[in-house]
């Protein structure tokens, strides 16, 4: 399948990593700093002679063949690649967020049905072995009726992080703690709990980087449709380094805790009739806080298109985490819990809440 890369920062070696293990055939590669090309393809030790843009367009119009592009660029292009990407008829994976605004969500939503294209979120670390336990215990009811579950994303990202890329920490092309580093986290709760919210009432404040315009913590209460409450922690102030990221469900028959950096252990597992702490103890190894997830999710997209389904973390999926976060942004900005379905809600529209950001 021929494939091409929009984006070469940080993330993109998870993406040369998994085009590698799935045997892609990449095409072309783009990023509008030409040198980071060649750092991305020295940390992956990637050799392949591929054609390099700086010019998405001009790529794609010159590769008429490419039929999968995954976009890892700065979070506040992810739409505009995306809907052209899409009239063109080529199929997406998308870094998280899917976009900024719920609006641009739901138009690449509607036109990759219009254009029968299959577009991926990339919540990657729905793929991790301790997740994909932790889901069939929920899919067979074995936790029986669930009350409440929490995710709790505590880690740490300083200023020499946000200076390696200006866009982090900006409304208009990033968003803060919960957009950026917790939204994983988010998709996994919302997901696990029934997806269905009636309610979220959350509050963000930004604590040490005030050299940002975003928040470095955020809190919420999630109300869901099938009764059971949901909680939020999601911040970058954990010193020195990064703590934890730990899912909780407590059911009437089971309480099961994922633990490790990203949901990649289980640290807890009570399931009535199982034995005590049956399967606690699981724990899959992981070279970077992105977990394994992306090479998993890329075989699974190759097999939607082939077999003309939906890949597992298709677009709504994406929205829907999207909008957890730009539902706790609003009740920030008004001080009142939010009704979902959330109408249009973008995070540029939390401009000046905690200030201007001092880097360039």
């Amino acid at each position: 399948m021929n494939y091409a890369l929009i984006g070469c920062g940080r993330i993109a070696v998870n993406h040369i990593k998994a085009v590698l293990s799935n045997k892609l055939n990449m095409v072309a590669v783009c990023d509008v700093v030409p040198q980071n090309i060649d750092v991305l393809f020295d940390k992956t030790n990637y050799s392949s002679d591929v054609d390099r843009f700086t010019d998405y367009k001009e790529m794609i119009n010159q590769h008429p063949e490419i039929e999968l592009i995954s976009i890892a660029t700065d979070s506040g292009v992810h739409a505009e690649i995306a809907l052209y990407c899409i009239d063109k008829g080529i199929n997406l994976i998308i870094e998280k967020p899917i976009a900024l605004s719920l609006d641009e969500a739901d138009r690449i939503i509607q036109l990759s049905n219009e254009k029968g294209v299959k577009v991926a979120t990339c919540h990657q670390n729905r793929f991790n072995i301790a997740v994909q336990e932790m889901r069939k215990t929920v899919d067979a009811g074995r936790l029986g009726k669930i009350s409440h579950g929490s995710i709790n994303v505590r880690w740490n990202r300083n200023k020499e992080y946000y200076e390696q890329a200006p866009w982090r920490g900006k409304w208009a092309s990033d968003g803060g703690a919960l957009m950026n580093q917790c939204i994983h986290g988010i998709d996994l709760l919302r997901w696990m709990m029934g997806d269905e919210i009636d309610e979220v009432y959350g509050t963000t404040r930004q604590q040490y980087h005030d050299y940002l315009e975003c928040e470095d913590v955020g809190l919420a209460i999630v109300k869901f449709k099938n009764g059971s409450v949901g909680t939020i922690e999601g911040t970058v102030n954990v010193y020195p380094k990064n703590l934890e990221e730990t899912l909780y469900l407590f059911g009437e028959t089971g309480t099961v805790k994922l633990g490790g950096t990203s949901c990649n252990t289980i640290d807890v597992w009570n399931i009535k009739g199982e034995g005590e702490n049956g399967k606690a103890g699981l724990e899959e190894a992981t070279s970077n806080v992105y977990g394994n997830g992306h090479a998993l999710m890329f075989a699974d997209v190759i097999d939607a298109i082939i077999n003309n389904r939906k890949p597992y973390v298709d677009a709504v999926a994406g929205r829907n985490a999207l909008e957890v976060v730009l539902a706790i942004y609003k009740s920030q900005l008004t001080g009142l819990p939010v009704k979902l379905p959330l109408d249009n809600f973008a995070s540029v529209d939390m401009k000046g809440m905690f200030g201007e950001s001092s880097l360039i």
